[in-house]
């Protein structure tokens, strides 16, 4: 079973602690979800939370830059949240009209991972956009991102 030790997460001194996931997310669907993780990956409740909320802040980041081309890449794990997210339609489908202007934020995976740096790259939007960042699950970035890098999917 895959865990994830309670790790310190990004803030800044200044502005304080980052914003967290869970503050958006209704409490039933959060739980939902990190029980949807646990049935379908070998994860406890610690490393299904900290995979959901690293989805979560990213897509809310990819939401909040969209049009911009910024060619955002998730981490291999935080594409697993990323999936967990948006297989649940309904509830992703609000997400999108809350967070994105009503615009439905696609997803486009590439079978072909690229080696650009676009995952560090991403990590550090996301954290500047003021969420949690958990580093340890995204610690792939120097190797590969596997998504488009259109304006309006991620």
């Amino acid at each position: 079973m895959a865990t994830a030790a309670e790790t310190p997460v990004t803030t800044d001194p200044v502005t304080g602690p980052a914003r967290s996931p869970r503050d958006i997310v209704p409490a039933d669907l959060w739980e939902k979800q990190v029980g949807l993780l646990m049935r379908d990956y070998a994860y406890d409740s610690i490393m299904a939370t900290h995979v959901l909320g690293q989805g979560y802040a990213y897509l809310l980041t990819a939401m909040a830059l969209r049009g911009e081309g910024l060619g955002l890449a998730p981490s291999k794990l935080v594409d697993i949240g990323v999936h967990t997210i948006i297989l649940d339609t309904v509830a992703y489908a609000e997400l999108c009209d809350k967070h994105n202007g009503g615009h439905f934020l696609h997803h486009v995976p590439k079978v072909e991972m690229k080696n650009d740096g676009s995952v560090v790259k991403t990590a550090h939007l996301v954290a500047r956009a003021g969420w949690e960042v958990d580093l340890p699950l995204w610690e792939d970035a120097a190797e590969c991102g596997p998504c488009h890098p259109g304006n309006d999917s991620h």
